[in-house]
């Protein structure tokens, strides 16, 4: 049986499950504006707006809080889930950082770290993202993430969001793309 909520530990954080007393510490990184400048859902610096993606990630039971090993300040979270995964699969997501922890080591490391748990358990790992976040569309791609042609269009409120969905396989994690190095798990 997977563990959505594992405690995992690498070089530079922690990871470790989501509870209802983090949403102070939470809030304080998510209320940054320019971290969703990218993201379809724009206005999640927003208390209520947050509150809602809060509400769900504690109801699906996968969320993760990132913790700075160094300091123990809260500095993001991301987030386990079957709920657009078919057999075999899962999906890592919903991900946000703090801006000065943005630039690679801390969201290759937390990837890499949930990717090792993950694969234990399933074959597939998805990464389902707003189309035009690019961004986030390039980090998936620096550790090895391949477009797939699934498609998805959401909607929410009266807009039509287009997420993407990008893969790796339990075979080539590691491999990312060439010349880049190994992820550790």
């Amino acid at each position: 049986m997977f563990d959505f909520q594992p405690t995992l530990t690498g070089a530079l954080l922690e990871l470790r499950p989501l509870v209802p007393d983090d949403w102070d510490a939470l809030y304080a990184v998510a209320s940054d504006p320019l971290i969703w400048a990218m993201h379809p859902m724009r206005e999640r610096h927003q208390a209520p707006v947050f509150r809602a993606f809060f509400d769900d990630a504690l109801g699906d039971r996968g969320g993760l809080v990132a913790r700075d090993r160094a300091d123990g300040r809260v500095i993001g979270f991301s987030r386990y889930s079957e709920r657009f995964a078919g057999p075999g699969e899962v999906e890592i997501g919903w991900t946000f950082l703090a801006r000065d922890r943005w630039g690679g080591r801390w969201n290759r490391e937390m990837k890499a770290l949930m990717l090792g748990h993950a694969f234990a358990t399933y074959r597939t790992v998805l990464f389902r993202i707003g189309e035009e976040n690019l961004r986030s569309r390039r980090a998936v791609e620096k550790i090895g993430g391949v477009l797939t042609d699934r498609m998805q269009t959401t909607t929410v409120g009266d807009r039509a969001i287009r997420h993407v969905t990008y893969a790796i396989g339990r075979d080539g994690f590691g491999a990312g793309p060439p010349g880049a190095p190994a992820p550790q798990p």
